[in-house]
């Protein structure tokens, strides 16, 4: 599997703990957190690249730093010149690590990628992106971004993650969700996303959409009980153990999405590769922030 080339595709943020003196500022969003599990995860047997649009402020040139520093590539991230800067998100973390946000985001300049064509997209072996990477762009180049993975060559890689707030209606959320979840090979859903947008009843009729869309290949994730996997069921006696503690659950699924994919592209069975990723994530939830330190 060496010389694969992988493109996370989505929106980079200043991350602002206001909680937290020793780190105020950060950067994270949801496929760049994916960006730096896998690389993490990956190790020599590919490259992890991220698309996007930053500014030309001095915040876009930390973050560009950030993300090298973290073994992501950053030879396919634009700069805007019309003055656009990234957006901001805020976290708050109750007692039980779980988190809420503010956002600053409506005018930043990730929402311009693509506008310009699909260049940034040349060249890969595997294309990674969610939900959220097509709520922030404009109708017609989420469009015509879905039209160009159909037919890219490239193997896709989702995980729907919707966020209400960011679509223009549940409508047009589903529908696109949908044409997203036809044109992909490797499956990451989270079960409370898809029954939130589409309904289902329980995890199985997740898995059974899932199928009915083409998807059988990927995990399902259930956060605490545990990973399904998308295609054969595993062994009954495959248990997953719940996290030790819980600090913030910030970038639990990512986490999880990043761990996953490396362990598959890496060559490794569907058991060992749902194990890594539930183990990433219960390690990852139990620090505060998206980005833990790297385990020595």
């Amino acid at each position: 599997m060496s010389g694969l080339r992988i493109a996370c595709v989505g929106e980079a943020m200043v991350e602002l703990t206001i909680d937290r003196p020793e780190r105020q500022i950060g950067f994270a969003g949801d496929t760049l957190n994916t960006a730096i599990y896998l690389a993490r995860a990956l190790g020599d047997a590919g490259t992890v690249e991220f698309v996007t649009v930053l500014g030309k402020d001095a915040l876009s040139d930390r973050m560009e730093d950030f993300i090298a520093s973290e073994g992501v590539g950053v030879s396919r991230i634009r700069r805007d010149t019309n003055g656009k800067l990234p957006g901001i998100y805020s976290i708050a973390v109750d007692a039980a690590g779980e988190r809420s946000f503010s956002y600053w985001r409506n005018q930043s300049a990730a929402r311009t990628l693509f506008a310009d064509g699909f260049a940034q997209l040349e060249g890969c072996d595997l294309i990674y992106l969610s939900g959220i990477t097509l709520a922030i762009l404009p109708p017609e180049v989420r469009a015509a971004l879905l039209a160009h993975l159909s037919g890219h060559g490239a193997r896709i890689a989702f995980d729907s993650n919707y966020r209400p707030r960011l679509w223009e209606d549940q409508v047009t959320a589903r529908a696109t969700m949908e044409t997203a979840w036809r044109i992909t090979d490797i499956g990451l859903p989270s079960v409370d996303d898809e029954m939130a947008l589409f309904g289902d009843a329980d995890a199985a009729g997740v898995l059974a959409r899932m199928h009915a869309f083409g998807v059988t290949e990927g995990a399902l994730k259930q956060g605490a009980a545990g990973p399904l996997p998308l295609g054969e069921a595993l062994s009954p006696d495959i248990t997953f153990p719940k996290a030790s503690r819980v600090v913030d659950t910030t970038a639990a699924g990512d986490s999880f999405n990043g761990a996953y994919l490396g362990a598959k592209l890496a060559g490794h069975n569907e058991a060992e590769c749902l194990m890594a990723a539930h183990n990433q994530a219960a390690e990852v939830i139990g620090h505060p922030g998206a980005i833990i330190p790297k385990l020595m």
